[in-house]
């Protein structure tokens, strides 16, 4: 059963070591909507490759993305695009909306162990992000769509390559991720899973895919602020 009903504590956490945070929607909240200028974006570089109204071009890019991770994979597969050309597009955004967060900083500081960036974006995304976040020097590394050759989470490989590049013992890991899915491989890896969710979540427009269910049982716990989170199993 997911661990919503109670204050996590540091004890839930003492055996990880291992610290690994997904970008979008997790390290800063879903309120920001700073996805929603990628979403934006992709949107325009589908129109355009595929000389598609943008409403057509948008149904085709959220088909993308669900049958294949990311709208990047589809397009690759089925349209043969330059990755690296979509990532500079797609990530052509004004960060300004992000702001400092040093209670976030110090509560990723205090957590023992490593700590990573594993996101479906690129390693300048995430740069730029948690730099804006004022929280990027507090993490050892940063695996992307690049290292993982291109194949997104959800997949098994991508998280298979992660853990054995950045020598992962998954078993004193946790994972904090705001897509229920992506949290599947991690918990059959015995990875610790915390997935973050809008705060007043009844108010927020959020895909069908964003939400939970009553069959997510690889959900450990369920948060909708990081910082109070990480502060409380920190100690």
């Amino acid at each position: 059963m997911t661990k919503i009903d109670r204050t996590p504590t540091k004890a839930d956490f003492s055996h990880v070591s291992e610290w690994v945070f997904d970008l979008d929607n997790t390290l800063y909240p879903h309120h920001v909507n700073l996805f929603a200028q990628i979403d934006k974006n992709m949107t325009t570089y589908v129109s355009t490759l595929l000389q598609m109204e943008r409403d057509e071009a948008r149904k085709l890019q959220k088909q993308y993305y669900l049958d294949h991770g990311t709208t990047l994979q589809g397009l690759m597969i089925h349209h043969g695009v330059d990755p690296n050309d979509f990532l500079e597009k797609a990530h052509a955004i004004d960060y300004s909306s992000l702001t400092a967060q040093p209670e976030l900083g110090a509560a990723i500081k205090a957590l023992p162990g490593r700590k990573f960036i594993f996101t479906n974006g690129s390693v300048k995304h995430a740069e730029m992000a948690a730099g804006a976040l004022g929280i990027l020097e507090h993490f050892d590394d940063i695996f992307d769509i690049v290292a993982a050759d291109f194949v997104p989470k959800p997949a098994q490989a991508t998280y298979d390559k992660f853990a054995a590049l950045k020598r992962i013992e998954t078993g004193k890991a946790a994972m904090f991720e705001d897509l229920p899915r992506n949290l599947k491989v991690p918990k059959t890896l015995g990875m610790q899973t915390v997935l973050l969710v809008p705060n007043n979540l009844e108010d927020t427009v959020v895909e069908w895919w964003e939400k939970t269910s009553g069959e997510d049982d690889h959900i450990d716990f369920v948060t909708d602020d990081l910082t109070d989170f990480l502060a409380k199993i920190a100690g």
